[in-house]
């Protein structure tokens, strides 16, 4: 994940919309009264759509640009040092005083709370970190005035490189919002996953990913390839060698995702069309779907999508700790849930976002709802109901900035299963991980089923 390359030139769009940013960093004026147009991006609104101003109790402060100079200590691919490591929590919200605070909390976690004695949410104070290079900032002004969505909803006309709607009018554009957001332009990192039993005890599995994202390079929402995906499975010995490849496309209704997997004791690669929408994810032990990997990835058609308005609430935010590697596994992974004494959480707005599943489709949940940060449309929480209407699972993120960009998004999703008790923790990088954003040019060539055959052979 990287700025776009210096051989790819803003489009003249891009360049215009660049002037429109004016002094937006730093800029804090008083909200315009809904609703909002086009001018008051950059100005009431950031690039992004987000209410510039604080909220009327002063409990969420303005956007100032978020963190752009990263703390003394940081250098690239190693720790990122918590900002705000000095806070101690404002007040904790339990079981007993879930009652208090059910306004600022989703039924997720009331649900959480209420069921495990043990977790807790640490309220913190809250601090709109979230930073985006200039160039991704002025294309999502720029979308604004071209965006529109396809008629089948399954594609987005007009944009580039950046959310395509700073101003959504409908939950369509709200989720295409998340797909289309800014998460760098490549990355490579080494990290863990863990599913433990309701006892605690749990296997950790270590894996290797590349992700390139060619659409925040100056790309198309028209044609092309959104983003191109590796997981490679470094241990325990009984799953390594397992590889998989997943190539999603910016109009999924047209060209659904690609993907290829390699079995180490097959010797070789078959297409792996399975790799998508309700399909178990192969490493959570039935605890989530292959949808469910980054509070939802891939085609929306299966949803009605609804935009029920922004909400202020609770949500994890700043999690450095979370991920420091003052942490080791055994004290993060713990009965029922991770350990609560790691999370962070802050009241921030976020947008609700209602997916129904269509009467003609299928899908293991019958409704789920969105919780996105209204900063950076990254997914902070998600409610997940199977068709009895029963909660069932609950979605959380984990997210900090990454200060080599810079970018806002999720070090680790954590998947909890309320009804068997159990959870799914992915991308825990406290020990014996890399993170590499600017690295030797991930190429498309990688990504082929050659080139999982060849690193499979290897």
């Amino acid at each position: 994940m990287i700025d776009p390359p210096t051989h790819t030139r803003p489009n003249r769009g891009v360049r215009r919309a660049i002037l429109l940013l004016g002094a937006v960093f730093g800029m804090a004026k008083a909200a315009a009264a809904a609703p909002y147009t086009a001018s008051d991006l950059g100005h009431a609104l950031t690039p992004f759509g987000a209410i510039t101003a604080g909220n009327a109790a002063g409990s969420i402060p303005a956007w100032t640009g978020g963190i752009t100079t990263p703390p003394a200590g940081f250098s690239n691919g190693g720790e990122h040092p918590d900002p705000y490591g000095a806070e101690k929590p404002l007040f904790s919200i339990t079981a007993a005083n879930v009652e208090t605070y059910a306004a600022q909390l989703t039924p997720g976690i009331q649900a959480m709370l209420k069921q495990y004695r043990s977790f807790r949410v640490d309220v913190y104070p809250s601090h709109r970190s979230f930073a985006a290079p200039p160039a991704i900032l002025a294309a999502a002004i720029a979308n604004a005035g071209t965006a529109q969505l396809a008629p089948d909803g399954n594609k987005v006309l007009g944009a580039h490189t950046s959310i395509p709607f700073p101003l959504p009018k409908s939950g369509l554009e709200a989720i295409w919002n998340h797909l289309l957001r800014w998460r760098g332009y490549q990355v490579r990192f080494t990290a863990y996953a863990a599913n433990p039993l309701a006892s605690g005890d749990y296997t950790l599995l270590k894996n290797q990913t590349e992700l390139l994202i060619p659409y925040a390079s100056g790309g198309s929402s028209e044609s092309g390839v959104l983003s191109y995906y590796m997981i490679a499975t470094l241990s325990p010995p009984l799953y390594s060698g397992q590889l998989a490849v997943a190539i999603d496309h910016v109009d999924p209704g047209e060209h659904p995702r690609d993907s290829w997997i390699y079995n180490p004791g097959e010797q070789r690669v078959r297409r792996a069309p399975e790799v998508n929408f309700d399909t178990p994810n192969t490493q959570s032990d039935g605890l989530a779907t292959d949808d469910d990997l980054d509070l939802f990835n891939g085609s929306p058609e299966r949803f009605n999508w609804t935009l029920l308005g922004r909400r202020e609430i609770y949500v994890p935010y700043n999690d450095y700790d979370f991920g420091s590697p003052r942490h080791d596994y055994a004290e993060i992974l713990k009965p029922h849930h991770v350990n609560p004494d790691l999370m962070r959480w802050e009241l921030h707005r976020v947008w609700v976002v209602q997916a129904d599943v269509k009467p003609d489709a299928h899908h293991i949940y019958a409704k789920r709802v969105f919780y996105y940060d209204e900063d950076s449309w990254e997914g902070l929480l998600a409610d997940e109901y199977d068709h009895r209407g029963a909660l069932w699972r609950v979605v959380s993120g984990a997210p900090i900035c990454y200060y080599e960009l810079p970018v806002l998004t999720n070090s680790a999703n954590l998947f909890y299963d309320l009804q068997s008790g159990r959870y799914s923790a992915r991308g825990l990088r406290n020990h014996d991980t890399k993170l590499d954003f600017f690295g030797a040019p991930l190429l498309r060539a990688d990504f082929t089923p050659e080139a999982l055959r060849q690193a499979g052979v290897r």
